[in-house]
């Protein structure tokens, strides 16, 4: 079983970057996708984009690509959410998920263990 923290979330204002990071512990990311999803108030969880972690292929849906990028550290086994030019409907709590599915996957139900969640407001 693999244990999922969030950090990094915060207050900006439009237009400023934030970093998230996802930190494992319990075992090694190796052989999990890891997944990023944020979710607004109201708002069904949405889907920000997912790393193959032995591949390193990393996939972004239209609505954040060119804005969101995704990386990690191996050594620190931490998988890491840049945000450019963030927006006010950026604002949500985003969450890490981890699956053993080798694949990409915006589907939730698909995603066995997930983070507690960090906030990001972006004022505009």
């Amino acid at each position: 079983q693999v244990q999922l923290v969030e950090s990094g979330g915060g207050l900006v204002q439009a237009g400023e970057s934030l970093r998230l990071s996802c930190a494992a512990s319990g075992r090694t990311f190796g052989g999990y996708t890891i997944g990023w999803f944020r979710q607004a108030p109201g708002k069904e969880r949405e889907f920000v984009g997912s790393i193959l972690w032995r591949a390193g292929m990393i996939y972004y849906p239209n609505t954040v690509k060119g804005r969101f990028t995704i990386s990690r550290d191996n050594a620190e086994n931490t998988v890491y959410l840049q945000m450019n030019s963030l927006k006010p409907e950026d604002t949500a709590v985003y969450y890490c998920a981890a699956t053993t599915l080798v694949k990409f996957t915006g589907t939730t139900s698909e995603y066995d263990y997930w983070g507690q969640g960090t906030q990001v407001t972006v004022s505009s």
